[in-house]
């Protein structure tokens, strides 16, 4: 299991770096220039000149790049925002707790209705219960989650005047109690966390219904039948265990949605996470912010599909064997064909 996990964590730090060294090369190749977005199109050359210098933007791309990597790598200095002018690791721990608030919230509603879901569909496999939870689900599945969002803003805010139309907090927030201050961070929390957590249980309650009826066509389903066990505990205690592993999969792989989700949905309703601040560091190019939430996003990835690998090793002991050097036969060799995680 040790050596798995060093294995995995030596291809994931690999990752980051191609990942991050092709992203540096790709803004810093691509056409246009920061200082003419920070100063404007009519601004004078000795302007732009003063700006390349104090930013380091005057010196060679290989310079650049040799610069910013020791300065990430040895002194972990992300530099200063070209746009917001802070530093860049202080700025993002401003905006990662938002986005980590809306994506916990997202995941909760994702699984708390797609597993439910799937199940019931998976029990009424062929029945018009069945056939109305797969559409329901192939169109939360299909439709684009920044125009679920503009009709949620229609219907909820605009007509129905029920919830904020967006932003995190009121503007006379600070005047508010502390209970009230938490229920006007919820209100303004539902509608992008529905949104995004909807958006993302139609392929979980796909993915459960269709591994749910594998499991209930099992031996062993039938035994506990037999037994005179209720269908509740034949469903949730001994078919739910075998599901849960791939259930453990598709957390790492809905990671990716969940924070391209968030990216969409945080311009969408003005909500100050990460996101918001990567999408205006793109149009702003503003180099620094964009390679340190590009670092964030996919540490995030890599690190979730990692977890998932870890705890289906946790869940599954055929993983562990095979990741703990291989099953062995009853004789003491190696078991061919020995699974590896």
């Amino acid at each position: 299991m040790l050596s798995f996990t060093v294995r995995r964590l030596a291809a994931a730090l690999l990752l980051l770096y191609l990942v991050l060294t092709a992203t540096f090369f790709l803004i810093h190749l691509a056409p246009g220039d920061p200082a003419n977005v920070l100063l404007g199109e009519r601004s004078s050359a000795e302007a732009v000149q003063r700006l390349h210098t104090v930013y380091g933007l005057d010196r060679s791309l290989p310079v650049q790049y040799f610069a910013w990597l020791r300065a990430v790598v040895v002194d972990f200095d992300w530099g200063t925002s070209l746009t917001f002018g802070r530093p860049v690791t202080t700025l993002l721990a401003d905006v990662l707790a938002p986005t980590a608030l809306l994506g916990l919230t997202a995941m909760a509603v994702q699984y708390s209705v797609g597993v439910p879901l799937g199940v019931a569909a998976a029990r009424r496999r062929g029945r018009p219960a069945d056939g109305a939870i797969r559409i329901f689900s192939l169109l939360l599945y299909s439709m684009p989650l920044f125009w679920v969002g503009l009709m949620a803003i229609l219907l909820f805010s605009h007509e129905l005047s029920l919830l904020p139309t967006g932003h995190m907090r009121s503007v006379d927030a600070d005047q508010l109690s502390g209970a009230a201050r938490s229920l006007d961070v919820l209100r303004h929390l539902a509608l992008p966390a529905l949104t995004l957590g909807l958006g993302l249980s139609g392929a979980t309650v796909r993915f459960v219904r269709n591994r749910m009826i594998e499991v209930l066509e099992e031996d062993y389903i039938r035994t506990a039948r037999a037994k005179g066990l209720s269908e509740r505990r034949v469903v949730w205690v001994h078919a739910m265990r075998n599901v849960l592993v791939p259930i453990v999969q598709l957390f790492g792989l809905s990671l990716p949605f969940l924070l391209n989700g968030s990216l969409v949905l945080e311009v969408v309703f003005s909500w100050p996470g990460l996101g918001r601040t990567t999408y205006q560091a793109i149009l702003a190019r503003d180099y620094p912010v964009i390679l340190a939430a590009t670092a964030f996003t996919a540490s995030a990835v890599v690190a979730g599909n990692l977890l998932a690998d870890l705890l289906h090793a946790a869940v599954d002991p055929r993983v562990r064997r095979s990741t703990g050097g291989g099953d062995r036969s009853p004789s003491g060799g190696r078991a061919a064909g020995g699974r590896r995680g």
